[in-house]
């Protein structure tokens, strides 16, 4: 399996405990998850999420997953949507406001402009966003989300699309959930494993290219 580089960090993915990986069905889709302010349901091996709302419209766990976890799933929307995959760890529901709490979210053609970025609930203050012109609506893409104490990253299709180190890092043996939010879309996932993330520091510097 491919190691995941990130900035100053080499992820190795064979050491990285499985966490969760329970094929997607009937079964696990009512006993491991529940949804909030959207429809989701399972069919043909997937969890289709609808939600016509400019808000969080979320499909999350119900057990916690404290510590520094890996979001591993394929995803993509639903025609005709076009925008919106978005997935979230270290995360906490606000059961008294009906609202997503603390949280990471990371998503593939959001923020209006058609961003890959990710952002911290529910305060979004802290955003990293980038252009994603490659992305195609109804197209299939691999999708690997997660973070180091606060070292974010967002890996589309193997490649490495963004990076955010948060200064205030999640408490994530308090906020430990995680889970996926269509944002005024209709998205489907499937092939979730969810890893505990086994990293060593990498060296980084330029090789001379002149005197």
């Amino acid at each position: 399996m491919t190691d995941l580089l990130i900035m100053g960090k080499r992820i190795d993915l064979d050491q990285s405990p499985i966490l969760y990986n329970k094929p997607f069905n009937l079964i696990s889709f009512t006993e491991d998850w529940e949804v909030h302010n959207s429809q989701w349901h399972y069919r043909d091996g997937a969890f289709w999420g609808r939600n016509a709302l400019p808000a969080p419209g979320v499909l999350i766990s119900r057990k916690k997953f404290p510590g520094n976890v890996l979001m591993d799933f394929t995803a993509q929307t639903t025609l005709p949507s076009t925008h919106d995959i978005n997935v979230m760890w270290n995360m906490s529901w606000n059961e008294a406001d009906n609202m997503r709490g603390i949280a990471y979210v990371a998503g593939l053609q959001g923020w209006w402009d058609g961003r890959v970025g990710i952002e911290k609930s529910p305060l979004y203050k802290l955003n990293a966003l980038a252009p994603s012109p490659w992305f195609q609506p109804g197209q299939e893409y691999h999708i690997q989300a997660g973070s180091i104490d606060g070292h974010c990253f967002l890996f589309v299709d193997g490649v490495l699309c963004l990076e955010l180190t948060d200064p205030d890092p999640i408490d994530s043996s308090v906020h430990a959930r995680v889970g996926f939010e269509a944002y005024q879309s209709m998205i489907k996932v499937s092939n979730l494993t969810i890893r505990q993330i086994v990293w060593e520091p990498r060296e980084q510097k330029y090789l001379p290219e002149f005197e």
